[in-house]
C-alpha cells in the first residue's frame, strides 16, 4: 500500500543528471510519479504558483538563489509547505542553519535512498495529519453534512450518528485506515462504504468476510496465486488486493482473523506490500484499508487472540456505531424509509400504519439493530393487503423475542435498599415506567405490563385519586 503515489514533489537542483536520477528513484522505489524538476532556483517561485506541490526537495549549492537564500522565500508564501534540503557532506553546519529557517528535515546527497524515502514518508505523514485535522476543524464547525448525498443510506438525525458523518468527512480522504466497530446490524458496511465514496468514488470497491478463513485461504484470497503454487493452481490467480488497486479493500469480522492470518495483515500495513502464493518478489500495494467488527478487540487483545500492533495500525481512525436502542429517535424514519424500499420492492404503493406503530417499536431493546427492524418490515409488508397495515406481526416478534430473552436472563433483577417498597408503591412505580416508555400510549403499555387495557385503566385512574 504504497501512501507516497499520490504525492506531488518539486525537486530543485541546477545539475539536471541529478534531478532526473533522483526522479526515476522516487518513481522505481515508492512509486511518486507527479514530479516537478527544475534547474534553476529563480523559477521556484513562480512554478509554485502555477501548479502547488505538497513537498520541495531544495538542493543548497546552486547559481544565482541559493538553497539556504530560497528557503525562507518559499517558507512565507506557503508555510506549511515541508521542504527537504539536500546538502553536500561538507556543508552539515549550513544544513542546521536551514532546519532553523525552517527546513522540514535536511540529508547529505551521498546517502542511501532508503533514508531519503523514509524522511519523505514522515513529511507525508505531517501533511496527512495536518490535512486531517484542518478537515476535522471544518466539520466540527459546520452544522450541515458536506456531503449528504453520500450518507443517503444513512437514516439517521441522532447527534451520535450525525457527528460520526462529520467525522468521516474530515479524515476519510486521508490514506490511514479506519476501523468501525459496532453490534451486528448496526450498518457497518454502509459507514464503509462511504469511507469509499468519500475518498476514492470511482476506484475498485472490494469486500471480504474473513471470519472462518484460515491462513491459506485468507492468503490466496487476499494475495492471490502464482501458476503452479500449489497443487490445481493451473494458472494464475490476482487476488482482492491486486483487484482493489488505488480503490478500497474492506474487510468484515476483522475481530475472527487467525492469528497467522493478523501477521500477514499486519505486513501489509506496514510495509505496504504483500507477497502472492509462489511469489519470490513482494509486490507493492495500494489500497485503502477499512475494517470492521462486531467483537470487542480491547477484550480480545487482553485475551491473547488479537494482536496489539496490529489494532493500533488498524485504529489510525475509528468509528463506534451505537445500536438502535441508543437512537431510538431514528424509529419513526427508519420505518418511513424501510416501508417505502420494501413497497418498492413489491411493486407496492407504501401503506399507512397506526400512529402507535412507533411508540410499540420504541419500548423495543432490538438486538438485531436496523436489520432486526428491516426482517419486521418485511415480514408485515410480505402479509398486508389493504387498508393500514397491522400491528400484529410487529407485536408477534417482539413478544416472542422479549419471552426469549426472559427465559434466558432468568434470576433477580431489581436491587432495593434497606426498606422495601410497598406492593401499592411498586406497582404504582411499574405503571409510571411504562407508561413513560410507550409515551402515554394505554394499550402498549398495558401489554408491557401484562395486563388489560380496561385493568390499567383502573389502576390509573385509582393512582390518580389517591
Amino acid at each position: 500500500m504504497s501512501e507516497l503515489h499520490n504525492l506531488s514533489v518539486l525537486l530543485v537542483d541546477d545539475e539536471t543528471a541529478w534531478l532526473n536520477g533522483l526522479a526515476i528513484a522516487l518513481e522505481r522505489s515508492a512509486g511518486i510519479t507527479n514530479i516537478q524538476r527544475c534547474n534553476d532556483s529563480r523559477q521556484v517561485l513562480d512554478l509554485l504558483h502555477q501548479k502547488p506541490v505538497d513537498l520541495v526537495l531544495l538542493d543548497i549549492t546552486m547559481p544565482h538563489l541559493t538553497g539556504d537564500e530560497l528557503l525562507p522565500l518559499i517558507l512565507a508564501e506557503h508555510p506549511d509547505l515541508p521542504v527537504i534540503v539536500l546538502t553536500g557532506i561538507n556543508q552539515i553546519e549550513l544544513s542546521v542553519r536551514c532546519m532553523k529557517l525552517g527546513a522540514f528535515d535536511f540529508f547529505v546527497k551521498s546517502i542511501e535512498q532508503d533514508q531519503l524515502l523514509a524522511g519523505i514518508t514522515r513529511a507525508f505523514k505531517m501533511l496527512s495529519l495536518q490535512n486531517e485535522n484542518r478537515q476535522l476543524n471544518d466539520s466540527f464547525q459546520r452544522q450541515q453534512l458536506k456531503n449528504p448525498e453520500v450518507f443517503s443510506q444513512i437514516i439517521s438525525a441522532d447527534p451520535q450518528m450525525i457527528s460520526i458523518c462529520r467525522y468521516l468527512e474530515a479524515v476519510a480522504p486521508g490514506p490511514h485506515p479506519v476501523l468501525i466497530s459496532g453490534e451486528s446490524g448496526t450498518g457497518k458496511e454502509l459507514i464503509a462504504r462511504a469511507v469509499h465514496q468519500l475518498s476514492r468514488p470511482k476506484a475498485p470497491w472490494v469486500a471480504i468476510n474473513v471470519a472462518g478463513l484460515d491462513d491459506n485461504v485468507f492468503s490466496d484470497s487476499l494475495f492471490g496465486h502464482l501458476r503452479g503454487a500449489f497443487t490445481g493452481a493451473d494458472r494464475s490467480r490476482p487476488g482482492m488486493v491486486e483487484s482493489a488497486a488505488g480503490g478500497t479493500l474492506f474487510l468484515d469480522e476483522i475481530g475472527d482473523l487467525s492469528h497467522g492470518s493478523q501477521v500477514k495483515l499486519l505486513r501489509l500495513l506496514q510495509e505496504g506490500e504483500y507477497l502472492p502464493l509462489g511469489a519470490d518478489k513482494p509486490r507493492k500495494a495500494n489500497i485503502r484499508i477499512v475494517v470492521a467488527t462486531n467483537c470487542n478487540l480491547e477484550t480480545a487483545m487482553n485475551e491473547g487472540r488479537f494482536r496489539r500492533d496490529l489494532f493500533y495500525r488498524l485504529a489510525a481512525h475509528r468509528v463506534d456505531l451505537p445500536p438502535l436502542r441508543d437512537r431510538r429517535g431514528d424509529i419513526p424514519l427508519l420505518l418511513d424509509h424501510l416501508l417505502s424500499e420494501e413497497a418498492k420492492k413489491l411493486g407496492r404503493v407504501p401503506p399507512k400504519y397506526p400512529r402507535e406503530l412507533p411508540v410499540l417499536l420504541g419500548t423495543y431493546s432490538f438486538p438485531g439493530n436496523v436489520r432486526e427492524l428491516s426482517a419486521m418490515v418485511s415480514d408485515a409488508l410480505g402479509t398486508h393487503e389493504t387498508g393500514t397495515l397491522s400491528m400484529r406481526a410487529f407485536r408477534s416478534v417482539i413478544n416472542n423475542n422479549v419471552m426469549a430473552i426472559e427465559q434466558k436472563n432468568v434470576g433477580p433483577k431489581l436491587t432495593f435498599g434497606d426498606q422495601l417498597p410497598t406492593l401499592q408503591e411498586t406497582g404504582e412505580l411499574l405503571v409510571a415506567e411504562a407508561m413513560e416508555r410507550a409515551c402515554g400510549n394505554q394499550t402498549i403499555a398495558a401489554s408491557m405490563l401484562g395486563i388489560s387495557r380496561p385493568a390499567l385503566s383502573k389502576r390509573l385512574k385509582k393512582i390518580q385519586s389517591a
